[in-house]
């Protein structure tokens, strides 16, 4: 039986509790689960938490996500193997901490440019022009961009703050989630983005290179929120297991 879930890494918690329910056979293979939105409401939880316990069990093998049908259990034999470690952050646990520290990092940018350093950037934004169809290029680039802009302010600690939480992209999980959603209109919405930063930046507008910093990684928590496309299931589609949790 399902229950809202307390206040700790909640994808974890979402993921622990429907991985059980699978395990248990309460939810047989070939089941299709509830939509993302009727999942967050019997859960108790935002949609980015579903999203983020939804990807972690594709990746352990108990889920199948086919976009634009659902979101079905598979026949899994084996026990979950490399699940994430307890203090894993997630893709939206990420963004959320660039928002805080990018945003006042692109603000002090701002105040620190001089020419040489928006000649690298607009070589960086070339680059990337170019390589849009090249997920792993467009995803160096993308890295690069962001700690030249913390380059600026010449703190290592910053820089090595800003490379160390873009690389946690590079696990199984958030690859898995930028999978359904990355692709070349994506990136290429991406480089606009960092060109508004770095507008901002050459312009010495604090203020706006804040708003443009914030804008993109709210703009990429959106991308990669954006629905499976799965239809809403009929009360019949729904597994008994989750009617349960109804009463």
């Amino acid at each position: 039986m399902f229950s809202a879930v307390e206040s700790r890494r909640l994808y974890r918690q979402v993921a622990d509790q429907m991985r059980g329910l699978i395990e248990r056979g309460e939810l047989a293979p070939g089941s299709r689960l509830p939509a993302e939105r009727e999942l967050a409401q019997k859960l108790g939880v935002s949609r980015p938490t579903v999203r983020e316990a939804l990807i972690v069990l594709e990746v352990e093998g108990f889920i199948d996500i086919r976009m634009g049908s659902g979101i079905y259990v598979t026949a899994r034999n084996a026990p979950a193997a490399d699940v994430p470690p307890e203090d894993f952050e997630g893709p939206f646990e990420l963004l959320r901490a660039r928002a805080v520290v990018e945003c006042a990092i692109a603000e002090e940018a701002a105040r620190l440019a001089r020419p040489e350093h928006i000649k690298i950037l607009d070589d960086n934004l070339a680059r990337m022009a170019a390589a849009l169809e090249d997920r792993r290029q467009a995803l160096a680039i993308d890295r690069e961009f962001h700690v030249l802009v913390s380059g600026i302010i010449a703190n290592q600690t910053l820089n090595r703050f800003v490379g160390s939480i873009h690389d946690m992209r590079m696990t199984p999980y958030f690859e898995k989630l930028a999978s359904y959603f990355e692709n070349t209109d994506t990136w290429r919405a991406a480089m606009e983005e960092h060109r508004a930063i770095r507008d901002a930046i050459a312009a010495g507008d604090p203020a706006a290179a804040r708003a443009a910093m914030r804008a993109h990684l709210d703009r990429s928590q959106l991308r990669l929120s954006a629905s499976f496309g799965e239809e809403q299931p009929s009360d019949s589609a729904i597994p008994a297991a989750w009617r349960r949790a109804e009463s």
